[in-house]
């Protein structure tokens, strides 16, 4: 007779059992918190492995997320994050791994990696906390600061220009880039998926509020009485419709590149007249990506996904395809050499 052995039953994980033991130390209302929550559930619902799963951060406010998760995670150092975890992925192109950040980590001192990292392609899914300002040094204000913003470091209020993270991922080629908002969780959670399911860099925007330094920035599409007509919740194949019952779209002006958002319907234009959204269209991305209140609506979700062969994977495979490197007194005496 042979012996059948069955295996184990996998009992499947919960979102708590992905948060870790340590006391989560944000300030009270934080939206660090929900984004938290949004990602446990995220990996609950992917059922991922815990031992498979790194989360990797610079520093900042959002750079405390590795201790919260019962994941593998580093706490690195100031904007280094994206060379940190490019060099844990390609390492073990099987471990899936998230990269964490802000809006100052990210695209200040860290700007020149995260540029690079998008445009190499690794496949990571990276999450920018964009509050608008500096939290964990107090107040100072980002490059993501609205113009008069009036900070420590900007007491007469901000004469630059602020950097959008949506353009910036964009302009440096990536080919995953989506938005969503600390408090919508749903949405929240299906942009992660989405963003996760994607072979290569994801990069997510995600709207939070920093209630001490920069409390209801984004009130103006956030709030519950103007949310309808200041959000746009995108989705691939759908015109581009918002506000109560999608009474209101965007569509092109005539004869011009350039969005201009009607009324649908009765007393306004035909929906065929409303454009379409094409996640695999670049153009259409930048031009829902420059959107924002009080002309225009928010643009929320996946604003852009196009596929392309990831870095890790063209990097094994071009050493595969060198063969094995031979001795190390061969490789010294490779090629042109000369004596002294």
């Amino acid at each position: 007779m042979t012996a059948t052995i069955s295996a184990p039953a996998v009992t499947p994980l919960s979102p708590k059992h992905y948060a870790s033991d340590q006391e989560v130390r944000w300030c009270p209302g934080c939206g660090d918190y929900a984004i938290l929550k949004a990602v446990q559930k995220t990996l609950a619902d992917l059922g991922a492995r815990r031992e498979r799963t790194v989360f990797v951060s610079g520093i900042g406010c959002s750079s405390r997320f590795p201790y919260y998760m019962a994941t593998y995670g580093f706490h690195t150092i100031h904007g280094r994050a994206p060379a940190i975890a490019t060099g844990v992925k390609l390492a073990n192109p099987d471990l899936d791994v998230w990269m964490i950040t802000g809006d100052g980590d990210g695209l200040s001192i860290g700007g020149n990696h995260l540029l690079h990292v998008l445009r190499r392609n690794v496949d990571l899914q990276i999450l920018l906390f964009n509050n608008e300002i500096y939290g964990l040094t107090k107040g100072q204000y980002s490059p993501t600061s609205r113009e008069g913003t009036k900070s420590p470091s900007t007491p007469g209020g901000s004469l630059d220009h602020p950097v959008s993270p949506c353009a910036f991922a964009l302009g440096a080629g990536a080919r995953f880039v989506a938005r969503s908002v600390d408090t919508l969780q749903p949405h929240l959670v299906e942009v992660l998926k989405r963003a996760h399911a994607h072979a290569g860099a994801s990069f997510v925007e995600l709207f939070q509020n920093c209630v001490v330094y920069n409390d209801g920035v984004f009130d103006d599409f956030t709030q519950k009485q103007v949310a309808p007509e200041m959000q746009l919740h995108v989705a691939h194949g759908r015109p581009l419709c918002f506000g109560p019952g999608g009474g209101r779209g965007l569509r092109l002006v005539p004869g011009r590149l350039e969005i201009e958002a009607v009324p649908v319907g009765e007393g306004g234009v035909p929906i065929t007249d409303v454009l379409v959204h094409d996640e695999t269209n670049r153009a259409l991305a930048n031009l829902l990506v420059a959107l924002a209140p009080p002309r225009f609506p928010m643009a929320l979700g996946v604003l852009y996904c196009d596929p392309a062969p990831t870095y890790e994977r063209d990097v094994h495979a071009q050493l595969a395809a060198a063969g094995p490197p031979g001795s190390l007194d061969d490789l010294l005496n490779k090629g042109r050499t000369w004596m002294v």
